[in-house]
């Protein structure tokens, strides 16, 4: 007869694995990349601890500080890899109550390249998408409005480096939008959606946001709960850092090798569509100081200006910049005065994806990538008066984009490549750093 204590040991490490597994609501979700040390996070059903192990090829594996869970803190972890080297990929593992949890997908991260003074800038990759909707039957409105989930798994087999999320991540709904319990559980919900996790675990993620993840359809700086959704995002994404201005939203900025991201907040500051002021404000005096003043400092071939509303589109529809005349008109009469050079703005919310691209007298023209829906709603091919739309440059289903930023310093390539939910090829679009200069 054999021995029954291995076989009861094996049982008991079975159930003890399954029941730490069980505590995990998202996650593991890879935030900010940095040289010294990089997010993670984790989020739980219940309190518990939880921990990152992490290490690099041919290396001992260690340890994050352990963080305890509470309910306060919708039972998310933040955790911090940083006994780390500059560019460098790293395998990490989840540990929850001091109990490995496999995941049956990578989990990796990387921190940033030191490249400056040494070598040319490394060439990389970046995911980009907006428009976001998980079905919930009993919140939702009448009608099924998202589907084509697989998309994200698409975007992971794609392996960018990272993701910016362009807006309306979330979609808040009518039993969301009057309480903190409301907009914490559409954020809990969204994010724990299964198809969701594997681009999760090793892909790093930044974002913005748009009405959907701020509050209400077309919802503006009147928002009375417009604190308790910045203190959501803050708490659900992993940005480096955010309220840039020093007086409230999600404004923020990051670096990677050698292009650098304006991540902007077009809700928080901004008045009612409604109004009938022609200068009525759309990001604020305060932040468009900051935009101004951080593009001028900077010597990125690339000034990525990501925006939730189209900025270049004169279309005057829904929520387009070009409805707020006066404010649009201060910003390209700033970007034009100051002479800024390799400004390219990227947007969402629009339901479909389009390239526009407007020349202007004595200065390279401005382009904008606009890039939706990833899972929510479609429509059919229309004319809508834009007149800077990139002929051909037009896609009306589910989708996603991949940059590829290349080439040497002086001479950098931005390609950008759009797919279906597939993942299938639709089309792509180059950009030359030197065609967004000003002649001598």
């Amino acid at each position: 007869m054999k021995p029954l204590f291995p076989t009861l040991f094996f049982v008991f490490l079975s159930v003890t694995l399954f029941a730490q597994a069980n505590l995990l609501q998202s996650g593991p979700m890879v935030g900010y990349s940095d040289y010294r040390e990089a997010l993670i996070w984790v989020q739980t059903k219940t309190p518990a601890d939880v921990k990152i192990g992490y290490f690099a090829q041919g290396e001992k594996e260690r340890f994050t500080e352990t963080v305890t869970t509470s309910k306060e803190g919708d039972h998310i972890a933040k955790l911090f890899p940083n006994e780390v080297t500059y560019g460098t990929t790293y395998t990490y593992k989840l540990y929850i109550n001091n109990q490995y949890v496999p995941r049956d997908y990578p989990l990796e991260f990387q921190t940033q390249t030191l490249w400056e003074y040494r070598t040319e800038p490394p060439a990389f990759t970046f995911a980009i998408g907006s428009c976001y909707y998980a079905n919930e039957a009993k919140d939702d409105r009448p009608g099924k409005y998202g589907g084509g989930y697989e998309i994200f798994e698409n975007i992971a087999q794609k392996k960018p480096d990272f993701m910016v999320w362009l807006g309306d991540n979330i979609y808040l709904r009518t039993p969301d939008f009057q309480t903190e319990r409301g907009i914490r559980h559409r954020n809990r919900q969204a994010r724990a959606l299964p198809e969701l996790q594997s681009l999760l675990g090793s892909v790093h993620h930044y974002a913005i946001w748009d009405d959907h993840d701020f509050g209400p359809n077309d919802s503006d700086r009147s928002y009375v709960h417009k604190r308790i959704a910045e203190k959501a995002f803050n708490e659900y994404w992993g940005n480096p850092a955010t309220n840039a201005t020093g007086e409230g939203g999600i404004t923020s900025q990051f670096l990677w090798n050698d292009v650098e991201f304006f991540l902007m907040d077009d809700r928080y500051h901004r008045a009612p569509n409604r109004s009938l002021d022609p200068n009525k404000d759309y990001l604020g005096d305060t932040q468009l100081d900051w935009l101004i003043d951080a593009l001028t400092a900077s010597r990125a071939p690339f000034k990525i200006v990501c925006i939730g509303g189209q900025t270049v589109s004169d279309a005057v529809v829904y929520e387009n910049y070009a409805t707020y005349p006066g404010a649009r008109k201060r910003l390209l009469d700033r970007l034009a005065a100051e002479k800024i050079e390799g400004v390219v703005f990227m947007s969402g919310d629009r339901h479909h994806t389009e390239i526009s691209r407007m020349e202007r007298p004595d200065a390279y023209p401005l382009i904008d990538i606009t890039c939706s829906p990833l899972t929510s709603g479609t429509h059919n091919p229309r004319d809508e008066g834009n007149t800077h739309q990139v002929k051909g440059k037009t896609y009306y289903e589910h989708n996603f984009g991949i940059v590829n930023v290349s080439g040497p310093r002086t001479d950098r390539t931005l390609l950008l490549t759009i797919y279906d939910q597939k993942g299938e090829k639709v089309w792509d679009y180059s950009i030359q750093a030197k065609e967004l200069r000003y002649k001598e």
